[in-house]
Formats: C-alpha cells, structure tokens, sequence
C-alpha cells in the first residue's frame, strides 16, 4: 500500500451499502469477472482501480466509471514461472516514476515489474526467493515486501536484492519483536511500517529503525469483540493517525484511532453473505483522495466502494 495522503475527518461515517465497481458476475476469468481479488490500488490520478486478480493468476485495472469490464494488465497466460506469466498473485502497487507496476507473484516467490505502457507482455524480476505477500512504497520509492515465510518485513532500494530487515526477523512469535505470517502493510511519511500480523490476530506498528513493534490493533487473542481481531489482512493509515483494518474473518471494515483500546465497525459486520451491507471474506482495502472506501470482498469475487457521507 502506498502512502496516499489522505485526511479523512475523525467522526466520518460511511454509506453501509457498497456499490460494486469490479467484478461481481460470479466466479469466472472474463473481463467482467474476478477470481478471489487479494490486494488493490487506487490510482486517484489516473482514476483507476488495479487489482491483484489471485485465482486469475493476473492483475486486473478498472477505469472510474467503467464497472462493465476490466482489463488485463499483467500476466493472464495462465499459470507459470515465465516472465509473461504470474502465479497466485497477491498484492500490487503502482510505481508512477517509472509508470509501472509492482507485483507480488507469491507462488513463484518472486516480486516482479511490468511496465504500465501498452505492448507489455511480460515482466522482470526485482526480488527473487521470497514468500511475499503485501507490499508498499513509500515517497523516497522504498519498497517493503513482507515475508510470510520468515515472518519479517524488509524494506528495498529498487534493484537491490536483500533488503534491510524493518520488522520481525526474530522467527515466529507472539513477542514484540516477532511476528507470525505478516501479510499487508502500510508505510506512512514518517517511515513507520504497519504491518497485519495476520496469525497473531492483531495489527504492529514498528517505527523507523525499533527493535521491536507496538500493538495498534487488538492483541486479546482473536475475536469477534471491538477489542479484538480475527485473521486480519488488508491496513491503511490516514493522515490523522487512525488505522483501518479488514477484519476478515467477521467480514467486517474497523477503525481504531491512535491508541485506542478498542475499534468501531464502519461498515460491514452484518455476517457474511451477497448483501450490498455484507461481505464474504474480505482481503485488503483502500481509500481514495475523497475519503471514499474501496474494499476486495475474496469470495464474493467483488470490489465494493461504500461513498463516504
């Protein structure tokens, strides 16, 4: 996730009913059609919409306004290790100096590049080895990968191979310096990495340069309370400090403000199911530069936008 400045006020409320801007014809490979969408980015310049099309084993990009077809904009051959192809890819950021996109193609254990100018037909290799699953970029072009595998966060220069570790790196573990299947993150100015520690049910916060992470979201074991979390995925941050979180499990969007104890549901929490209320199992969110929600709902196979009020 990029750190798109956002100012969304501290007592904002969402429309509860979200409207479908991609997919949502049912589980399928067509240009109307998702597979499982995983992570996204908005692209509030451009007013485009890129999502990581897991089961698709390809990157899909919607134009605002257009919520009858995509279009593919990154692998689609099917699945496969060559560079024309991804393989369960779980996570996309748009790098606009280089106007490309950054891909994490986590069954072939690789961060990829494939340029966004039209007759692109395969990508290069930026990271190799490397059980990625979320990524983010911050304003000085950093990149973060994190590492489900080893269960650690490391930022990158682009085109260098080994990154500085930034969080975790101390095995798996419940401790403040550890964490367990990390999964999507956040980098905000300061160079503060969020990270979804996905398997610990709750959300770290590792300053720039600490040893060790503070729990911003939850930490009293997974739950469906507004103190707790279950299996979290997709974080943002906006500019007041609040963060929130895809809590995936209970299908339900929350937000916590900077040292809250507990969240508040913002939309969804109503079960799980079709409704424009309701979610089923959602991934990763975002937002754009107005303050309005977009959020990947995984098995109904949907983005949804809920219009701030």
């Amino acid at each position: 996730m990029f750190s798109l400045l956002v100012n969304i006020p501290a007592n904002a409320t969402w429309s509860q009913n979200g409207v479908t801007i991609a997919g949502g014809n049912g589980y399928g490979d067509a240009t109307n059609q998702l597979k499982q969408p995983l992570g996204l980015f908005v692209d509030d310049d451009d007013q485009v919409l890129v999502i990581a099309d897991y089961e698709n084993h390809r990157i899909m990009q919607w134009k605002n306004g257009d919520t009858m077809n995509g279009q593919v904009v990154a692998g689609g051959k099917g699945i496969g290790k060559g560079l024309h192809q991804l393989f369960w890819p779980t996570d996309v950021v748009i790098d606009k100096e280089t106007d490309s996109l950054i891909i994490c193609d986590r069954e072939n254990r690789r961060v990829v590049r494939w340029s966004r100018r039209s007759g692109t037909t395969q990508g290069e290799i930026l990271v190799n080895n490397i059980d990625c699953f979320g990524l983010a970029m911050d304003e000085q072009r950093y990149l973060y990968i994190s590492d489900s595998g080893k269960h650690e966060v490391r930022r990158y220069q682009l085109g260098e191979k080994n990154g500085v570790l930034v969080a975790g790196g101390n095995g798996k573990g419940s401790g403040l310096n550890q964490l367990n299947v990390p999964t999507f993150l956040f980098v905000d100015r300061q160079q503060n990495v969020y990270v979804s520690d996905n398997n610990n049910h709750r959300v770290m916060k590792w300053n720039k340069d600490a040893k060790e992470g503070t729990v911003v979201a939850e930490g009293q074991g997974k739950g469906n309370s507004l103190t707790q979390l279950y299996y979290p995925e997709g974080i943002f941050v906006d500019t007041l400090g609040t963060l929130y979180v895809a809590d995936s499990y209970y299908s339900r969007v929350m937000r916590w403000t900077e040292g809250a104890r507990q969240g508040t549901v913002i939309v969804g929490g109503n079960g799980e199911g079709e409704g424009a209320n309701q979610f089923n199992y959602l991934c990763s969110l975002s937002f754009d530069r107005h303050g309005n929600l977009y959020v990947a709902d995984w098995n109904n196979h949907r983005v949804q936008r809920f219009s701030i009020e």
